[in-house]
């Protein structure tokens, strides 16, 4: 179970990394992660919905998919959250150095 968990935990590690390069593919994992509860995470909405978001954004159709089917159990507070998650995101994420957002 602990190598389980071990694991979880690395797969979410390395996405977030991929996450903050701009990996679309990266984006939409982690909202899939959120949105279940795979990876070690717990289940949480606007944390999916921010992914999904940030997922849609970077041109993934089924990130657009998602998005819209978890906005549709989501109040308009809950969405509005996950927004300027995402929106806090991509500022964050803008003002790294270059050569952090693209290593390797």
């Amino acid at each position: 179970m602990a190598n389980s968990l071990k694991s979880a935990q690395y797969l979410i590690e390395s996405r977030l990394l991929d996450a903050a390069r701009g990996d679309a593919g990266a984006y939409f994992d982690l909202g899939i992660a959120f949105s279940t509860g795979t990876g070690g995470v717990d289940v949480d909405l606007i944390q999916a919905h921010k992914w999904f978001n940030l997922a849609a954004l970077g041109g993934s159709r089924e990130g657009q998919q998602c998005r819209a089917d978890l906005a549709s159990e989501m109040s308009r507070d809950e969405i509005a959250e996950a927004q300027r998650q995402a929106r806090a995101w991509l500022d964050e994420t803008a003002r790294r150095p270059a050569v952090q957002r693209f290593a390797a």
